[in-house]
């Protein structure tokens, strides 16, 4: 009869203890935003600061995980030509942009889906000979507006952040 008693104290615990864990977890989460732009996103920890808001010189905002080579992100609002879509920005940023920097690797592109849906690119570089990684989600929101989340770090810190840097891009949305 001893055992039955046990059992269901046990399970009340693991229940307390996760619904405290969950809480916690929920409770480190922070939405970001400004008057200045027109979305939100949540960030999913304390260790996400915002270093950069827009004004009237800058239109986008900068996010540091930590410290700028753990983790950063920039978001950007860009404008495309009618009917232009997110792989062609993509495709465009790779060929204009993202191959002159130094030690440039192409990753792989793909689709990703979240609130907004559109196209993850990933690519690796040198700064400083230390390896780097990039890891940019390319949102679009109508037929003449992206958004980029483009985040950069060390390659081993941005790797192990990957889960977050998914979530951001998931909890974006325009207000």
């Amino acid at each position: 009869m001893r055992r039955f008693v046990v059992l269901p104290a046990y399970v009340v615990m693991f229940g307390l203890c996760y619904i405290a864990a969950v809480g916690v977890a929920t409770a480190q989460t922070q939405t970001v935003t400004s008057d200045k732009v027109e979305y939100t996103v949540e960030l999913p920890s304390q260790t996400w600061r915002v270093v950069t808001q827009p004004d009237g010189v800058q239109q986008h905002m900068e996010f540091v995980y930590g410290d700028r080579s753990d983790g950063f992100l920039r978001i950007r609002k860009e404008v495309v030509d009618q009917g232009a879509t997110a792989t062609d920005l993509a495709r465009r940023d790779q060929e204009q942009k993202l191959r002159y920097a130094p030690g440039y690797v192409e990753g792989k592109q793909e689709k990703f889906v979240g609130r907004t849906n559109g196209v993850i690119a990933s690519y690796e570089y040198t700064n400083a000979g230390k390896p780097m990684a990039g890891r940019i989600y390319y949102l679009q929101t109508d037929p003449r507006t992206i958004y980029t989340l483009h985040f950069t770090g060390a390659r081993d810190k941005l790797a192990r952040i990957r889960s977050q840097t998914d979530f951001i891009a998931r909890s974006f949305q325009l207000k």
